[in-house]
């Protein structure tokens, strides 16, 4: 009990009630897989690599790159996961974290071991003879390749006369670069090209006076009549044709509180999405005169002949063991785990699938991605796994690709989906193209769908395709006769109710796990009950706290039970809860362990409905 030491009242919170246990999320999904651009590990990376939440497809167009094709190992081929985020959102989805995977064709490390940023497009801008600065794409690949332009922002005349009968400039800090126009001349205006002679470098002492510096290192005066205009930078990004992104008032030495090498920088604490960001040492070698040196690169960036970066790649081909990933590092913080294995640290994701899998190549090759994935949400345990059929595949093919597996936190989905090419603008009366799709990214975003419509208890079937023109092969009932006992989802189109998921069966051979819903089921109850009892670790083993278990559980599967997910016309016939000497031996208690039994009788789905049809009189004994 407390302590009472001094004599006093003493208001103290207790709780008369027993913990509640709220509900963990079941509709984030995580894919994996090769992407145009965007956050991905690699040596040298940004900080900012982790995988992103994506809330809509256009931030995913903005963090990972469009739909166009990628190229790895130099290959064109569809973007699958692209293509698999777009379907997800289409179909439902709303909340998908992506963990891109990149191939590195040279570890991106020279024989030196610096780091060579291979992958990222970039673009050297001449500073001096023999000075360069840099523009680089944040992440690799061919969309990092975009266009930078820097316009220069020229201020009103701030030039004034200060008490001492000299000329100062308002709002110029030290590094600051200002343009001089004498009496007389015509003053510059907007973006106009910059004329070293005319630019200043601001200096300031400790008594508040600014001094300015010429280009040849000369402190100078500003002449009496003369205007002084402060000079700014705007970086233009053009992604692409309807996308720009604009950083503005930037200065061009590292004495600014907005220098321009620290707001895009390569591990930007303002916007961690930015496109590009500078290299640039403005102490390095080769600069006669290093006072003026803010005067220079802010020359160097306006007048840069060729904005667009180059050089950018999707990187090398993949196997499956990319997919897979590795965990990361427990020795180095600063090396962070990749593909499956960086899902694997977030837990919020409840569903997960590889798009790219199936570009892997052979049957053998899709068939270790699938096993990677199975592997991944087998061994995260509160996930599911959505699992493509090979593209193309006959009706023996796909029950032997079903046949290589067996698990009850995997769903196999057959056939492809065709849509219609959204990169592609036909010309007038010419057929657009058509692409054939992995049904994961719409099955997935059905999940999502019937998860947020109707639950986790209901099975994700019997649900509308959005999206798509047709499916790669027609799955009729005699083919489906053969199909669903084996546990192979179908995709079918039926007249007048359109393309629905036709089957709601895992991977596994055990009866007790065939169906979807009633996995994800207990996922979303084992789940809920791991978060929601943490508080229970190192409390006093006694009744007391068998009791505030045993109805936190109670009082959870009640409400389960009320929103139909739970069979039974009674609480009763849903549910137990036993935590008490019954399921604990005094064993248990000296060892530390509370033991809690909790069983359910979850609903199935109604997969053949059977209605029996006879004649009947009315002299018939019934």
């Amino acid at each position: 009990m407390p302590e009472y030491l001094a004599p006093g009242v003493y208001v103290e919170e207790v709780s008369f009630r027993a913990k509640s246990l709220e509900g963990v999320p079941t509709s984030t999904t995580g894919f994996a897989g090769y992407t145009r651009y965007g956050p991905v590990y690699y040596p040298g990376a940004p900080k900012a690599s982790d995988p992103r939440l994506i809330t809509s497809f256009t931030e995913f167009e903005r963090v990972y790159g469009g739909l166009e094709d990628v190229a790895p190992g130099g290959d064109e081929r569809t973007n699958y996961l692209a293509h698999a985020a777009r379907a997800f959102f289409q179909n439902g989805g709303r909340r998908l974290y992506i963990s891109r995977v990149y191939v590195q064709s040279n570890d991106g490390i020279d024989v030196g071991g610096e780091f060579t940023y291979d992958g990222c497009a970039s673009r050297d801008v001449t500073v001096l003879a023999g000075v360069v600065t840099t523009w680089r794409a944040r992440w690799p690949g061919r969309a990092g390749e975009v266009h930078v332009r820097t316009e220069i922002a020229r201020s009103k005349n701030l030039a004034f006369v200060d008490g001492d009968g000299d000329v100062q400039v308002k709002r110029a800090k030290a590094g600051a670069v200002i343009e001089i126009v004498l009496a007389g001349d015509p003053i510059p205006v907007g973006n106009a090209p910059l004329v070293d002679t005319a630019l200043r470098v601001v200096s300031v002492d400790l008594e508040g006076k600014q001094t300015f510096t010429d280009r040849d290192g000369n402190v100078v005066d500003i002449p009496a009549g003369a205007a002084a205009q402060l000079i700014e930078g705007r970086v233009i990004v053009a992604v692409d044709d309807e996308r720009l992104d604009v950083a503005n008032e930037l200065g061009f030495s590292p004495l600014q509180k907005r220098y321009i090498g620290k707001i895009l920088q390569k591990d930007d604490p303002e916007d961690e999405n930015s496109t590009v960001w500078l290299e640039w040492d403005p102490e390095q070698g080769g600069i006669a005169v290093p006072g003026f040196v803010a005067a220079r690169l802010a020359i160097a960036l306006q007048a840069n002949a060729t904005p667009r970066l180059d050089g950018g790649t999707e990187g090398d081909t993949l196997v499956a063991s990319d997919l897979a990933g590795e965990p990361a590092d427990p020795d180095n913080v600063e090396v962070k785990a990749t593909g499956l294995e960086a899902l694997a640290e977030i837990d919020d994701i409840a569903i997960v699938a590889l798009p790219d899998a199936i570009a892997l190549g052979t049957a053998d090759d899709v068939a270790a991605g699938a096993d990677a994935l199975i592997a991944h949400a087998t061994n995260c345990r509160y996930r599911i796994a959505v699992v493509d059929a090979p593209e193309g595949s006959s009706l023996n093919e796909v029950r032997d690709f079903r046949g290589r597996f067996d698990s009850k936190y995997a769903a196999l989905y057959h056939p492809w989906i065709e849509i219609l090419d959204p990169n592609e603008r036909p010309s007038q009366g010419a057929p657009q193209r058509r692409l054939l799709l992995p049904p994961s990214g719409f099955v997935t975003g059905i999940y999502a769908r019937s998860d947020i419509e109707r639950g986790v208890h209901k099975a994700p079937a019997n649900e509308v395709v959005l999206g798509l023109t047709r499916f790669e092969a027609n799955i009729n009932k005699p083919r489906q006769d053969v199909l669903n006992p084996e546990g192979i989802n179908a995709l079918r189109f039926f007249e007048g109710r359109g393309s629905r998921v036709w089957g709601a069966r895992t991977m596994s051979s055990d009866p007790e796990w065939k169906y979807v819903n009633v996995r994800r089921l207990f996922i979303y109850l084992e789940h809920s009950i791991d978060k929601g009892s943490q508080w229970a670790v190192f409390e006093p083993n006694n009744e007391r706290l068998w009791a505030n278990v045993r109805r936190m559980v109670e009082d959870f599967l009640y409400i389960m039970w009320r929103d139909g997910a739970l069979l039974g016309a009674k609480p009763e016939e849903a549910y137990f809860v036993r935590c008490d000497r019954t399921t604990m031996a005094q064993n248990d208690l000296d060892n530390g362990r509370l033991i809690c039994l909790v069983g359910v009788a979850p609903v199935k789905p109604a997969e053949f409905v059977i209605f029996r049809v006879g004649q009947w009189t009315a002299d018939a004994k019934q």
